[in-house]
């Protein structure tokens, strides 16, 4: 278990999801992970951090209603500078999309994408430093890049961020794990073809359950899909879903018994 603590540069320290139905997102998440949820900066429109026993796990916001926009999950990794790091991220082909603004006394946010396209956040923290529990059930718990290759982007992040990169188990196929100060952070996956058309890279988001299978079924009872078999994995047990909106994630759960 982890609790909020400014990160190093590099280090994923929120999720964020914006969405165009807020109030039907946040009883779909109430329902599934138990989260409660108090008022944020409200620089974007609409928002609320969601809390896990008390703490600050994720934000939900709600989209202008002209924006029709794809709906997903947003990792923000921390920066020192959120200015400067902009800045790096254009100079090594990524694209900076919104910001540098403040939000609030709460920190500086940019919202960029890598050059494969896959879209990120950066956070400079101030009054608020992240994610402040993880590991429980209902806590983002890792970070994955999904993308066609790692080694188009990787030198990318390594650059903007200055990650260790480490490559996987070969049984797990294109995979490298990120560190930051000799601990993995993050990693990236590359799927090549099997990427779903449409889609394309992005970043996605663990989430902590007590059961997998059961949160699974939790999901299709809520209205979201499950979008893959609930599946062993090195970490537990893990099956990826979507909430009623499209925004995909990955269920985390115990090994199987």
């Amino acid at each position: 278990m982890t609790e909020a603590a400014r990160r190093s540069p590099g280090t994923p320290c929120w999720v964020s999801l914006m969405v165009h139905g807020l109030d039907a997102t946040l009883d779909f998440y109430r329902h599934l992970f138990g989260w409660e949820f108090v008022p944020g900066p409200r620089h974007l429109g609409p928002y609320v951090r969601a809390l896990s026993d008390g703490r600050e796990v994720a934000g939900i916001g709600e989209l202008p209603p002209e924006r029709r926009l794809a709906v997903a999950w947003t990792t923000y990794l921390a920066v020192g500078d959120a200015d400067e790091t902009a800045e790096t991220v254009r100079c090594c082909g990524g694209t900076v999309a919104v910001g540098p603004l403040d939000a609030g006394e709460a920190g500086r946010m940019v919202i960029c994408s890598d050059p494969a396209g896959a879209v990120f956040g950066l956070w400079e923290a101030r009054a608020h430093h992240g994610t402040a529990l993880s590991g429980p059930p209902g806590t983002p718990v890792w970070n994955e890049l999904v993308t066609y290759d790692t080694a188009a982007v990787g030198t990318f992040y390594r650059t903007v961020f200055g990650y260790g990169a480490e490559t996987g188990d070969p049984a797990e196929g294109d995979r490298v794990v990120l560190s930051v100060d000799g601990r993995p952070v993050a990693s990236l996956r590359g799927a090549g073809g099997e990427l779903p058309l449409g889609r394309g890279p992005r970043w996605m988001t663990s989430f902590a359950v007590a059961d997998a299978d059961a949160a699974a079924r939790r999901v299709a009872e809520l209205g979201g899909r499950v979008a893959g078999p609930v599946r062993d994995v090195p970490a537990g047990r893990a099956v990826l879903v979507a909430d009623p909106e499209g925004a995909v994630f990955t269920l985390l759960g115990p090994p199987g018994r």
